[in-house]
């Protein structure tokens, strides 16, 4: 991993985070071991972000603490990021491998306390490599799971997408828009996708090019 090339002791930001589901866990029970980290590797902390009662679930913008520390890593303001756990990041292993993919990208390296990882170390970054590979056996295996679920669906019998609107409900499409009304007010009072109107309002509109009446739009 390329590393600043600014001497002195290595930048460090600390993040904690605890969620209301954490029994007797604190940042400050998250800090202290990041902070004897700290001492003993010879960092300097630069910065220490925290997300208290947040669950790891929640996306960047629902996280201060995480969406300011990421800023730090774009504005290159750390050597290092250092948390107490993978799980204090986040919730999946996609997280974690684009967490990871933006630290890489700026040159920081990442220290997980309780998992002993350290990426500014050959075994550490050996890692990248790894979660790599499995994040895109998560992708295939979610993939895999969808299709199996709707092939079982269409096995089943089962109609896949939305159900069809009923012949009064069209009839009610086709009287609003031959008031005058547009798609989207349309849409709106007969709670229907505009889509669909769309689509009724073209199909008025080829019976009245071809000198049809009465053709049923597709539902």
């Amino acid at each position: 991993m390329r590393h600043s090339a600014t001497p002195g002791p290595r930048r460090a930001a600390l993040y904690v985070r605890v969620s209301t589901a954490d029994r007797g866990q604190t940042v400050e029970n998250q800090l202290q071991p990041l902070q004897e980290a700290a001492a003993r590797l010879g960092w300097t902390i630069v910065a220490i972000h925290k997300d208290e009662g947040i669950s790891g679930a929640k996306g960047r913008q629902q996280r201060p603490g995480l969406d300011a520390l990421l800023k730090g890593v774009t504005r290159r303001e750390f050597d290092i990021v250092a948390a107490w756990s993978v799980c204090r990041l986040g919730r999946s292993l996609p997280d974690l491998v684009g967490l990871l993919g933006d630290l890489q990208a700026r040159g920081v390296d990442l220290y997980l306390h309780q998992q002993a990882l350290d990426t500014s170390t050959p075994s550490g970054r050996a890692l990248y490599g790894m979660l790599s590979v499995f994040s895109e056996f998560e992708r295939s295996m979610t993939q895999a799971r969808i299709f199996s679920g709707l092939d079982r669906a269409r096995s089943a019998g089962k109609r896949l997408g939305r159900p069809p609107i009923s012949i009064v409900k069209l009839n009610r499409i086709r009287d609003a828009l031959a008031e005058g009304r547009g798609v989207r007010e349309t849409a709106r009072l007969l709670r229907v996708s505009a889509a669909k109107v769309s689509e009724v309002r073209r199909s008025m509109a080829g019976q009245v090019n071809t000198g049809t009446t009465n053709p049923e739009p597709t539902a």
